[in-house]
């Protein structure tokens, strides 16, 4: 699959490493930077998506999101990274209808509201099935800072240029969904985040005070991409942390 990533806003935060492994499926652990894993929100607006032989002209555009956690694993090539994602959402009908049919990604329904400007971005989405809702407003900035995860704003691009492969929770609960972004024209710039909502990373039960905390966010615009298919990764047998599938509430 082919498309436009028109905007991609990465809102990430430093998440205590034991909090964040009851989050993740094994074989899976989380990716540590100083002492912290790193997980956050995806906000994509996807432009031109459709199978890499046909025009872009006849593309699907979208708003998509994604809660993820960066991890890694030990593969039959060693050390793997990637990020495992416990939930995707859509405001695409098609979207939620093919994913995990048509191409891998279990999609949500969600109501999207985003207004942008040259300056400032509002994303916001509720799912409807009400589990979880997001509210993020950021502005560029000219200077990446702030963050205690990345020195500088090329170790944090470098960072999640090198999470590119994405697995999922699916449905069944036996295997994830991988899929794997390729870009020749990666590039970010730093925002300033303004306020962030969400349901997941302020609620308490799941992430105590101190274990959750924002540490920056990253914006990529009018990127071109494809997508690809990675094997499924199964989940070991009764490994699956309470309350981890793709439904969270």
């Amino acid at each position: 699959m082919s498309s436009v990533v028109e905007r991609r806003l990465l809102v990430n935060y430093r998440v205590d490493p034991e909090a964040a492994a009851s989050l993740v499926p094994p074989p899976m652990r989380p990716q540590l930077v100083g002492g912290w894993a790193v997980a956050g929100i995806c906000l994509i607006r996807l432009g031109q998506f459709r199978p890499s032989r046909l025009p872009g002209w006849i593309g699907l555009r979208s708003e998509n999101a994604a809660h993820r956690i960066a991890v890694e694993w030990d593969g039959p090539q060693g050390r793997t990274t990637g990020v495992y994602i416990s939930r995707r959402d859509s405001g695409s009908v098609a979207n939620v209808l093919a994913g995990g049919r048509l191409f891998p990604g279990e999609h949500s329904l969600a109501r999207f509201d985003v207004r942008e400007t040259t300056q400032d971005l509002h994303v916001a989405f509720a799912s409807h099935d009400e589990a979880l809702s997001v509210s993020v407003d950021v502005r560029t900035a000219e200077r990446f800072q702030g963050s205690e995860l990345f020195a500088d704003l090329a170790q944090a691009s470098d960072f999640f240029r090198h999470g590119s492969a994405g697995f999922s929770a699916t449905r069944g609960g036996q295997y994830l969904d991988g899929l794997e972004l390729q870009t020749s024209s990666w590039h970010v710039e730093p925002v300033e985040v303004c306020s962030v909502r969400s349901t997941v990373f302020d609620d308490r039960d799941r992430f105590p005070p101190g274990t959750a905390v924002l540490d920056c966010a990253l914006l990529m615009r009018q990127v071109p991409v494809s997508w690809h298919p990675l094997p499924p990764l199964r989940i070991d047998a009764g490994s699956v942390p309470a309350g981890n599938t793709a439904h969270p509430e």
